[in-house]
């Protein structure tokens, strides 16, 4: 590498031609197959569409087909629509009231810099026109036969930027992403048709992914989108969001926390309609499980933050991924409590896929098929009296000498009043392994991991005990001074009332230092500089931190883990009964402080299926 170029020339500063900067737009529009089907779709949807096919073939990279029945465009729309930087969406006058998915003018010609792009359209009241452009050079207009709408037809991308295929992944990979672009824009408009087709070899090819338009309000239409595209297990198993504060408003369904994934890929987040994958978002939703779930576990969601458009700005990147709210703080708070409040408002409620993990796992492996499947005689079931008539007469007597083995030790206990079984979670009947409570319900079973609830029920306790009286803090005989840059040092005493509710007190010490005078003293002896690093961190890069909560919150859990009852205690039928009451009367007691199910739920009919008896 060169110091001192002494002998250098003055260098000339010249304008690109319009392929150059059209091919340099494209850079940041179009990144991928993917990000042109995104564009593409959205302007379907900017046209008013409320039926919108994708074909691709190749992973999107030798062809690309997107028809809708919007609006459609007229012989003198289309080269107006292929020019950089024209658009029908806005006037220029003001760049923050942006109501619609596309408004830069760029993807278009974008496209037809570094493809062969064809667009077919009509408007209403007119002729069909086409138009081609290939490596930015654009064609004739031609009459084209078409009914409504357009259709926009992209083939060979990138072949006029050969460099960029080399940084393309394989045709299952860019399959992949165009099909995550089309399942987001899906969710945001359930009243919209989507389909998507893999027409790689020609013919009618294989269809990948299709939702028709929903009808209902906004809830109901968006519930059986979820569904469709997510999976029935989300729709049942998600919490209804409606929360408005201040002027914005969150709206959408959130997963129980028992319905975790393994990565983030059930996170859906939209803004005004338009889906983003913003830092800020993202870490709010985090928070808002934090506590309910462990580290591995993500949380599942699909929410849409709506406000006025000018108090967001879309336009901080190209590519429109990334928003920047003018009140963050706002809208980070709404996420977090909104979301704590339905979880907290679902009670002891965990998701049914508990109950059918269970059940997958006691069923045998499946046999060898038999030629006839053998019939089975079911006879009408008998009243619960006699039931225990019948198991009464049936009870094996007991031999000298036999002994229970301690492992299959049973402590059961008499007949439930009626009126616990209708309880929720049922009424005790047994104690099995001297950790499993079993309950019975009005029509099923409910088995309680006693250690792991117990331990929620008294971790809740000590934090709204903690929320009541505050965290008590602990006074530094020395204070500890951290050095930081001048810009952390600010945007840490922004939070510094918030810090102190948590039990850190910490004043400005000239410069980018920071004195903490004051730590909480739940936490013993603490590295002061390192947490005061990381909450910095968490503030660069999510805009928020919430790791001395965390840390907080941690020592409660493990507060509660050691005064919670223990796996192998013997307990009456009085205390499981007050242990399972006390299950239905507190929030989330569904599952235990790392996200695993407290209970688990099977239904009569489900049981009876297992024997066959169904």
């Amino acid at each position: 590498m060169k110091l001192e170029t002494p002998n250098m020339a003055r260098p000339v500063i010249r304008q690109l031609d319009e392929a150059a900067i059209n091919r340099i737009a494209a850079g940041e529009v179009v990144e991928r197959p993917a990000s042109a089907v995104k564009e593409l779709v959205e302007n379907a949807l900017d046209a008013g569409a409320r039926r919108i096919a994708v074909d691709y073939a190749d992973g999107g990279k030798t062809l690309i087909r997107v028809t809708d029945d919007g609006c459609g465009m007229t012989g003198d729309d289309l080269p107006l629509a292929l020019s950089r930087h024209a658009t029908s969406k806005i006037d220029g006058s003001d760049l923050l009231n942006i109501q619609s998915f596309g408004f830069r003018g760029e993807a278009l010609p974008s496209l037809g810099a570094v493809g062969r792009l064809t667009i077919t359209s009509r408007a209403q009241g007119f002729e069909g026109v086409s138009l081609t452009v290939e490596g930015g050079r654009m064609g004739d207009l031609r009459p084209a036969a078409l009914n409504r709408g357009t259709v926009v037809e992209l083939r060979d991308l990138f072949y006029a930027t050969p460099a960029r295929l080399k940084f393309l992944r394989s045709d299952r990979a860019e399959m992949g992403a165009i099909s995550d672009v089309m399942k987001r824009l899906a969710l945001a408009e359930p009243h919209v048709g989507f389909t998507l087709r893999d027409v790689s070899g020609g013919g009618d090819g294989r269809l990948v992914f299709r939702a028709d338009a929903e009808n209902g309000d906004f809830f109901d239409a968006l519930h059986h989108r979820v569904s469709r595209v997510l999976g029935s297990d989300f729709g049942e198993n998600a919490l209804r969001i409606d929360l408005d504060r201040e002027g914005v408003r969150l709206v959408g369904y959130a997963a129980l926390p028992t319905y975790s994934r393994g990565s983030s890929v059930a996170q859906f987040l939209f803004v005004n309609g338009r889906p983003v994958l913003d830092k800020m978002l993202l870490g709010a939703l985090r928070a808002a499980y934090m506590d309910v779930l462990s580290r591995d576990r993500h949380p599942a969601a699909v929410l849409n933050v709506v406000c006025d458009p000018e108090r967001v700005d879309v336009n901080v990147h190209p590519a429109k991924a990334e928003v920047r709210f003018r009140e963050p703080a706002l809208v980070r708070g709404l996420i977090v409590s909104g979301l704590r409040l339905a979880l907290t408002g679902a009670g002891h409620r965990a998701s049914n896929t508990v109950a059918t993990e269970t059940l997958e796992a006691f069923r045998p492996e499946p046999a060898e098929p038999a030629a006839v499947p053998p019939r089975i005689y079911q006879m009408d079931r008998p009243s619960q009296a006699t039931f225990a008539r019948a198991f009464a007469a049936q009870a094996p007597t007991p031999q000298p000498g036999f002994a229970e083995a301690p492992s299959a030790r049973v402590e059961t206990i008499a007949a439930p009043e009626p009126d616990l079984t209708e309880r929720p979670l049922g009424a005790a009947r047994a104690q099995v392994h001297e950790n499993y409570i079993i309950a019975q319900t009005a029509n099923g079973m409910v088995i309680v991991d006693q250690h792991a609830a117990h331990e929620r029920l008294v971790y809740e306790r000590l934090k709204a005990q903690a929320s009541d009286k505050g965290i008590a803090a602990q006074a530094l005989l020395i204070p500890e001074i951290v050095d930081l840059s001048e810009a952390d040092a600010a945007r840490l005493l922004e939070i510094a009332e918030d810090l102190a509710t948590l039990g850190l007190r910490i004043e400005p010490f000239g410069g980018g230092a920071i004195a903490v005078r004051e730590v909480p003293a739940i936490l013993g002896r603490v590295d002061a500089a390192a947490l005061i690093r990381d909450i910095v961190d968490d503030l660069a890069d999510l805009g928020s931190s919430e790791r001395l909560k965390g840390r907080i919150d941690a020592v409660l859990s493990r507060m509660a883990c050691h005064g919670s009852i223990r796996s192998g205690r013997q307990m009456r039928a009085d205390e499981m009964n007050a242990l399972l009451r006390e299950m239905e009367a507190t929030p989330m007691s569904g599952q235990c402080n790392h996200g695993r199910p407290t209970y688990v739920e099977l239904k009569l009919t489900d049981i009876e299926r297992l024997f066959g008896r169904r």
